[in-house]
């Protein structure tokens, strides 16, 4: 919503889905990059700039059989990454983002082995993706009882970082050689795929009440890679209801569902085989709860939110969402100066009396979005 430093601040309902990167299977993995911003917003005022970034940690040591809990493959999966977005409205209708994500770390630790006395950690980290993704308002209504907005969006996803990184498994103790193989794709910065993202969302707001109401939609076209390897296409539904207190400080609370498909190998591809990936135990669906606050001070929205899985259903049997934490910051500014009326000219304003709502020219309000109103 263009209007509402809140709705910019649920970017962590995910651009590409951060589950992703479990989901496609404990043993298969699935590397996509969670670029966690932008999937609940609309489009920018013109000529506005939003930078943000935030950080996301994710945690798991459950595995399920279907939708039942399972004994452990191996210890757990982590991972610490961080999103950036740069956005900017070139029109009022138009928005065109840049963002991109750099993984601190992805560490699979596996279980203890009492020969050894240790568990095997196999881990990597590097930059992930890059996405380019612009946005278009189809419908704009905004009166000072009710907004509505409907925004679509069509992006494409363009790989940075490794998705054939490799782990070292043994060392030749008289000659020296070295084997390495294929990381599991859990643990790769990306998963190497050039994705075509498909976005709608819609927004409905109650200014009198400051409440709003918002859905958006996501499906992620998904490649094929190098490896000859094309993870399951995403299918994610997001539902929102927030509401504004005391000016600044913003609740809102998300009902996610997401489908993620099958993996599927190239002609003469064996990825069991090649890479120990069992397509049968890729692909999943699941509900989850993602309660957020957010804090606006000034052109800054800060935010935190957590992940609660309320169910999830896999195939075959695989790593599980678990824990999953993500912090950020938003910033928004406008590159021009408005035109400040001078004495005689006519002077527009905005009916919400928006401090940014007065225009020696007729426009939208730079505040709330409200088409502005020649003063008599």
């Amino acid at each position: 919503m263009r209007s509402s430093p809140f709705i910019a601040a649920v970017i962590a309902g995910c651009l590409l889905p951060t589950a992703n990167c479990i989901s496609q299977g404990c043993c298969a993995g699935g590397s996509g990059s969670p670029i966690a911003g932008g999937a609940s917003q609309g489009v920018l005022l013109d000529r506005q700039m939003e930078l943000a970034s935030n950080f996301q940690y994710i945690s798991s040591s459950r595995f399920l059989t279907k939708d039942i809990d399972t004994v452990k493959l191996f210890e757990n999966f982590n991972s610490k990454y961080l999103y950036t977005k740069i956005a900017y409205g070139f029109t009022k209708d138009l928005t065109v983002s840049l963002e991109a994500g750099y993984f601190f770390n992805k560490t699979q630790t596996g279980l203890f082995d009492s020969i050894t006395d240790k568990s095997e950690e196999i881990k990597s980290s590097g930059t992930a993706d890059l996405i380019l993704f612009p946005r278009y308002d189809v419908l704009n209504r905004t009166t000072e009882t009710k907004r509505v907005e409907i925004t679509l969006g069509l992006g494409y996803k363009i790989p940075l970082g490794k998705h054939n990184d490799s782990t070292l498994v043994y060392t030749n103790p008289v000659s020296g050689q070295k084997i390495f193989t294929t990381s599991p794709p859990l643990v790769q910065p990306t998963n190497g795929s050039h994705d075509i993202i498909f976005y709608s969302f819609f927004f409905r707001g109650f200014p009198q009440h400051n409440f709003r109401l918002f859905a958006n939609t996501l499906y992620i076209k998904k490649g094929w890679n190098s490896l000859g390897e094309k993870f399951g296409d995403y299918i994610g539904i997001g539902l929102f209801a927030g509401k504004t207190f005391y000016e600044k400080l913003g609740v809102t609370l998300q009902l996610k569902g997401e489908h993620i498909g099958k993996m599927k190998p190239a002609e003469n591809v064996d990825l069991l085989a090649f890479y120990n990936i069992d397509t049968a135990s890729t692909g999943s669906r699941k509900i989850s709860l993602l309660p957020q606050v957010s804090f606006s001070y000034k052109s800054f929205t800060f935010f935190v939110l957590y992940e609660l899985p309320l169910y999830e259903y896999v195939n075959g049997s695989q790593l599980a969402s678990q824990h999953q934490f993500t912090f950020g910051i938003s910033y928004r500014f406008f590159t021009v100066k408005s035109s400040i009326p001078k004495s005689g000219e006519d002077v527009y304003s905005c009916s919400m009396k928006c401090p940014e709502g007065i225009s020696n020219k007729p426009g939208k309000c730079r505040g709330c979005g409200m088409e502005l109103i020649k003063e008599k």
